[in-house]
């Protein structure tokens, strides 16, 4: 008896859901992605052989141009209303609420204190980095960046702060060593210094050290 024939079908599959799925798939990631924020200074970091990762979150960030000028960035808005509050309250800027809570659009603060109201006025959008004064730190007796790292430890208290340092490569050490002295201040001794990655050098014990933990992988 032969073996009856079953009749051979074309395989029809419905991709209307696939493609809703794909597009709610591509908002979604559209609407929660975090942008990375732009550089308060374009800056050229000096190169080393570590691979770490800068933390993205409860991040401080001093930024130091060729110049010696001294920019200060925090990563979250609610950090930066913070701090701008409890300068204000400190030091008796005399800041309304409303200046206060602009702080949280602004990526960065480039200001001496006499000049932060003019500088909260300015739309986010129309600030000229290259135009901005920065903030004063040459002056040992008036190193105004001393108040913003006291004014960011208070706020962090209790909290983990990642504080970091991205330098030009050509900037001067007075510069660097009036960041130092602030951190210091504040006793803000743990700092990360933001670097370019470049390639560990061949033949030294540091690739050796990378070769054999490839190897353990």
């Amino acid at each position: 008896m032969g073996r009856p024939k079953i009749a051979r079908k074309s395989t029809h599959v419905d991709m209307t859901a696939f493609c809703d799925v794909g597009f709610l798939l591509l908002s979604f990631f559209i609407l929660t992605t975090k942008f990375k924020p732009p550089e308060a200074l374009a800056v050229v970091t000096p190169s080393s052989v570590s691979s770490k990762e800068a933390a993205a979150e409860d991040q401080c960030l001093v930024t130091i141009g060729d110049d010696g000028r001294v920019f200060l960035s925090l990563s979250e808005d609610t950090r930066r209303v913070e701090v701008v509050d409890d300068l204000n309250k400190r030091l008796g800027l005399q800041l309304s609420n409303a200046e206060v809570n602009a702080a949280g659009t602004s990526e960065y603060f480039a200001s001496s204190f006499s000049q932060l109201k003019s500088f909260l006025a300015i739309p986010p959008d129309q600030r000229q980095a290259e135009t901005l004064p920065g903030i004063p730190i040459k002056d040992t007796a008036n190193n105004e960046l001393t108040e913003w790292i006291r004014s960011v430890t208070n706020v962090f208290l209790g909290s983990e702060l990642n504080l970091m340092v991205k330098g030009d490569q050509k900037m001067q050490y007075p510069a660097f060593k009036g960041v130092i002295d602030a951190f210091k201040k504040s006793d803000q001794m743990k700092f990360k210094i933001i670097t370019s990655q470049e390639a560990i050098p061949g033949g030294t014990p540091l690739a050796d050290k990378a070769r054999k933990e490839i190897i353990k992988e």
